[in-house]
């Protein structure tokens, strides 16, 4: 048997969540693999330069053992560059999705009511947050966080208001089949 649950606990996992608001685990796996696919194909795409050097080594050099040991040696380096970069982008997203979508979710849970601007403010103050994280002086990172702040909530405006639009007419659509 389970320990009893405080009416704390218990009040928290029974409360409904707001029509519209995203689930902020499955949003931050799905921007950690996007982050991932982005990482890794871009670094990808910046070592093909690489792979020229080694055609051109590989032609210069008659001896198999020193081709063979070239080509193990560039593609355990390409290996390891986009690995790197998948892990490294998918943190990157992965973090910004995770905040993004945490800030939002509070925000309507607080305000109690989902509207665009909890979109606004959770993208304004995540922009300027990885704005602040930005290397830098700290004029430049004061800069940053203006500028973060600015292009977030300018940017999540549209996209808030066009989520709670379509989110509008699934509900319509939910309620025409169901009455």
């Amino acid at each position: 048997m389970g320990a009893p649950e405080s009416p704390e606990q218990a009040a928290s996992a029974d409360a409904p969540r707001l029509a519209g608001t995203v689930n902020w685990g499955t949003a931050t796996v799905i921007g950690v693999f996007a982050g991932m696919l982005y990482g890794g194909s871009k670094e990808a795409a910046a070592s093909t330069s690489k792979d020229a050097e080694v055609m051109l080594k590989l032609g210069s050099t008659p001896d198999k053992r020193e081709q063979y040991r070239l080509m193990r040696d560039a593609m355990e380096k390409r290996f390891i560059r986009v690995t790197r970069g998948s892990i490294v982008g998918g943190v990157r997203l992965g973090m910004f999705t995770a905040a993004f979508y945490g800030l939002q979710n509070l925000l309507a849970e607080r305000r109690g009511v989902h509207d665009v601007f909890n979109v606004v403010g959770a993208g304004s103050a995540t922009a300027a947050t990885f704005g602040l994280i930005m290397p830098g002086s700290l004029k430049w990172r004061a800069r940053n966080v203006l500028l973060g702040s600015a292009l977030g909530a300018a940017f999540c405006f549209p996209l808030g208001w066009i989520h709670l639009k379509l989110v509008e007419k699934a509900n319509e659509g939910i309620a025409t089949r169901k009455g």
